[in-house]
C-alpha cells in the first residue's frame, strides 16, 4: 500500500500536474464565493479543459477545485450573509451576525481551519477505505453493483428537495437524459429524432453546465446591482486562530460526522452539517449565542461540510455510486478516462487512487492558506455588480460546451437544459438527482443487462441483493411509521427557522408548464421505445414507466394549486429570452457581433458601466474569449447567414 502511495506522490509532483491541481483549486475558489454555484459549477467549469490533459492532470484538476469550495464559500457565507452553499447556511447564520459585530477576522479564521481539519480527515478516512474496503468490493457481482447504483439514485431523489415524487422524477428525467442515442446491448439509436447530433447522446460537461451553471447565472443577473452594498475590512486573524485551537476537538468530531454523511451515497454536506451543527448546539452549555454569532456553530459547520464532499468520493470510487451532483461529474471523467469504479480500479489502478486522497490532502492545506491571503482584498470588492462577473462566466460556459461536438446543437443544447434547469429550480424539481440519474445511466444498463444475461431474474433473490435494497425498504418503512406517529401536527423547517427566511413557494406556472412537458415527453418516448430491440428498452424502461405515473400525478397537483396571481413577478425569464436569442445568433451572425452585442446588454444595460470603463472590460474579455479558442485548438461558432465567426 505505502508503494503504490509514493508512487502517486511522485506521480502528482510533476509540473504540469501541480499546475493543473492549484488551477483547478483558483476556479473552485472562485465559484464557491459566488452564492448558488459551487462545487457543482466548477466542475462543470473545468470539465472540458480537463481532456486536453492527461488522465492524472485532469482528475487533479478536478479533485482542486472540489476540495476547496466549501473553504472558500466561508468568505461569503461570513462577509455577505449569503451561503455559498446550502451547506454553508450555518456559518452564514453565526460568521455574519459576528461579521456585522467586527468580527469577521475571527469567524473567516476558524472556518478557513476546520475547513482544512475536515478536507485532511476526508483525505485520511480516504487512505485507509482503499485497501480495507477493496476485498469487499472485489465479493460483488454486476447484481449488487447494479443495486448499490440503484440505492444511490433513490437515495438522491430522496434526501435532496422536500418533495419525494419530484426527487424520483427529476432523478427518471436524468435517467432518460442518458439513455439518449446508441444502446449498450443491442445495434439502437434511442430517442434521437433523426438528428446526427444525438446520435452519439449528450455530453456531461454540456448537461452539467446547462442544468446547474446556466439557471444560476440567470437568476444572479435577474438580482441585479452590487453582491453587497456595505464593503466590510478583515484583519487580524490571530483570535481566529486561537478559538480554533480551543475548539479542536469540536472540529474533529464535526469531521467524523462529516466522513460518515460522505459514505452515504446522496446523503451530502447539507445534512451532515446540519447534524454537525446540532451537535455543536447539544455539546455547548450555554446556548445562548447561537443564531447571534456563536463560534462553535462555524467550527463545527465546516469542518463537516469539507470531510463530507470528500468522503463522498469513497462510494464513488468503491462502488459507482455518486456521493453528490459534483461527485457524479467527477465519476463521468473517470468514466471518460477508461477508468471504471470498484474492483477494476482497485487491482489494476491503485496509483490512481492514492492520487486522489494526496491531491486533497495537499489541495485542503494549500486551499485555506489562499483563502487566508486573498480574503482581505476580496472583502474590499463586494460591490461588484454581479452581471460584470456574468459575462465572462457565460461565454466561459459557451465555449466550453462548444467543445463537445464543435456544431452548434452544442450550444442549442446547452442554452435548452439552461431552461430546463431553470425551470426545475422554480418549480422545485431538485435538480441534484436529475444529473445523478445521467451520470448513472450508461453503468446501471451495463450491470442491469449484464445481471439478466448471466442469472435472468434470479438474481433479484440474491442475498446481496436484497441486503442493499433493504437500504432503501428500511428507511421508507421508518418514514411511513414517523408519518403516522406525527399525523396531524404542524411541521417545522429547521433551517428556514433558523436563517429567519419566509417559507419558499414554487411558482405555480412553471410547475404546471415543466410537469406537462415531462409527462409529454415521457409518453411519446414509451410509445418510441416499443419499436426498440428487448434489450435496448431494460433501461429506458427503468426511467419511463415510474417517471410517466410520477409525471402524471405532479401534473395533477398542478392544475389543482394553479393559481395565476400567486406567482411572483420574474425578471428571469427576459434573461432567458435574452439568452436563448444569443444562442439564435450565433447560429445567425456568427460569435463575433452576437457576442459583442451580448457584452453590451450585460455592461451598459445590466451592470451599468460606464462607456469607458465598459468598453475597455468589454474588450479583454472579448480577448480572452478569442485567446480561449486559441488554447483549446477550436473554430469560434461561424454564422450561417453571415459566414463570419
Amino acid at each position: 500500500m505505502l508503494e503504490h502511495a509514493f508512487t502517486a506522490l511522485d506521480a502528482l509532483s510533476d509540473p504540469v500536474r501541480l499546475l493543473a491541481l492549484f488551477g483547478g483549486m483558483l476556479v473552485g475558489m472562485v465559484f464557491g464565493m459566488l452564492p448558488g454555484l459551487g462545487g457543482v459549477a466548477a466542475v462543470s467549469i473545468l470539465l472540458p479543459f480537463i481532456y486536453y490533459l492527461d488522465d492524472f492532470s485532469g482528475l487533479a484538476m478536478l479533485l482542486g477545485a472540489v476540495s476547496v469550495v466549501y473553504t472558500s464559500d466561508t468568505i461569503t457565507s461570513v462577509l455577505l450573509g449569503a451561503p455559498g452553499s446550502p451547506a454553508s447556511a450555518p456559518t452564514a447564520i453565526e460568521g455574519h451576525a459576528l461579521a456585522k459585530e467586527g468580527q469577521a477576522a475571527r469567524a473567516l479564521g476558524v472556518g478557513f481551519l476546520a475547513s482544512m481539519v475536515g478536507g485532511l480527515t476526508g483525505a485520511v478516512i480516504l487512505f485507509f477505505a482503499i485497501p480495507i474496503a477493496g476485498p469487499v468490493v472485489l465479493m460483488l457481482g454486476t447484481p449488487e453493483l447494479f443495486m448499490f447504483a440503484l440505492v444511490g439514485l433513490i437515495f438522491a431523489s430522496s434526501m435532496i428537495g422536500k418533495d419525494l415524487a419530484k426527487g424520483l422524477a427529476s432523478a427518471c428525467l436524468g435517467l432518460f437524459l442518458g439513455v439518449v442515442g446508441p444502446a449498450s446491448a443491442a445495434a439502437d439509436f434511442r430517442f434521437t429524432f433523426d438528428q446526427v447530433y444525438l446520435l452519439d447522446g449528450l455530453s456531461l460537461t454540456i448537461v452539467a453546465l446547462g442544468l446547474f451553471g446556466v439557471a444560476e447565472a440567470i437568476s444572479m443577473l435577474a438580482s441585479g446591482g452590487g453582491i453587497s452594498h456595505i464593503p466590510i475590512a478583515v484583519s487580524h486573524w490571530s483570535e481566529g486562530f486561537r478559538d480554533f485551537w480551543k475548539n479542536k476537538w469540536l472540529v474533529l468530531r464535526a469531521s467524523i460526522i462529516g466522513v460518515f454523511g460522505g459514505f452515504v451515497p446522496a446523503v451530502g454536506a447539507s445534512a451532515s452539517t446540519w447534524v454537525a451543527y446540532g451537535h455543536s448546539i447539544r455539546s455547548t452549555n450555554d446556548k445562548s449565542r447561537f443564531g447571534k454569532g456563536e463560534i462553535r456553530g462555524i467550527a463545527a459547520s465546516e469542518g463537516a461540510n469539507n470531510a463530507t464532499v470528500i468522503a463522498d468520493l469513497v462510494p464513488t470510487l468503491l462502488f459507482s455510486v455518486p456521493g453528490g451532483p459534483a461527485a457524479a461529474i467527477f465519476l463521468g471523467a473517470l468514466f471518460s478516462f477508461g477508468y471504471y469504479p470498484g474492483p477494476r480500479m482497485i487491482t489494476q489502478n491503485p496509483d490512481l487512487m492514492f492520487l486522489i486522497v494526496w491531491s486533497v490532502a495537499l489541495s485542503s492545506v494549500v486551499g485555506a492558506a489562499l483563502c487566508f491571503a486573498v480574503t482581505p482584498a476580496l472583502a474590499r470588492l463586494t460591490r461588484i455588480p454581479f452581471a460584470i462577473i456574468a459575462a465572462p462566466l457565460i461565454l466561459i460556459m459557451v465555449i466550453g460546451a462548444y467543445q463537445a461536438t464543435s456544431t452548434m446543437g452544442d450550444i442549442f443544447m446547452l442554452f435548452a437544459l439552461g431552461a430546463l434547469g431553470w425551470m426545475m429550480k422554480h418549480a422545485e424539481w431538485p435538480r441534484a438527482p436529475a444529473l445523478v440519474g445521467f451520470v448513472l445511466a450508461t453503468p446501471m444498463e451495463q450491470y442491469f443487462w449484464l445481471a439478466n444475461q448471466l442469472h435472468g431474474w434470479s438474481w433479484l433473490l440474491r442475498p446481496g441483493v436484497l441486503i442493499i435494497a433493504s437500504f432503501i425498504v428500511i428507511p421508507v418503512l421508518l418514514n411511513v411509521w414517523r408519518r403516522l406517529r406525527t399525523r396531524g401536527e404542524p411541521k417545522r423547517d429547521a433551517a428556514a427557522e433558523a436563517l429567519d427566511l419566509p417559507d419558499k413557494t414554487d411558482n405555480k406556472t412553471v410547475s404546471l408548464i415543466l410537469a406537462a412537458l415531462v409527462t409529454l415527453v415521457f409518453a411519446y418516448a414509451i410509445w418510441e421505445m416499443m419499436g426498440f430491440n428487448p434489450s435496448s428498452r431494460l433501461m429506458p424502461s427503468l426511467a419511463l414507466l415510474p417517471g410517466l405515473p410520477l409525471a402524471l400525478w405532479l401534473l395533477v397537483r398542478a392544475v389543482r394549486n394553479y393559481s395565476s396571481t400567486a406567482d411572483p413577478t420574474f425578471k428571469e425569464p427576459v434573461i432567458l429570452v435574452v439568452l436563448i436569442g444569443y444562442a439564435i445568433a450565433l447560429w445567425a451572425i456568427g460569435f463575433t457581433v452576437a457576442t459583442i452585442a451580448l457584452l453590451c446588454w450585460m455592461l451598459f444595460v445590466r451592470a451599468n458601466m460606464r462607456p469607458m470603463t465598459g468598453a475597455i472590460y468589454g474588450v479583454v474579455v472579448f480577448a480572452l474569449a478569442w485567446l480561449l479558442f486559441d488554447v483549446l485548438r477550436g473554430d469560434a461558432p461561424v454564422g450561417a447567414l453571415t459566414g463570419i465567426g
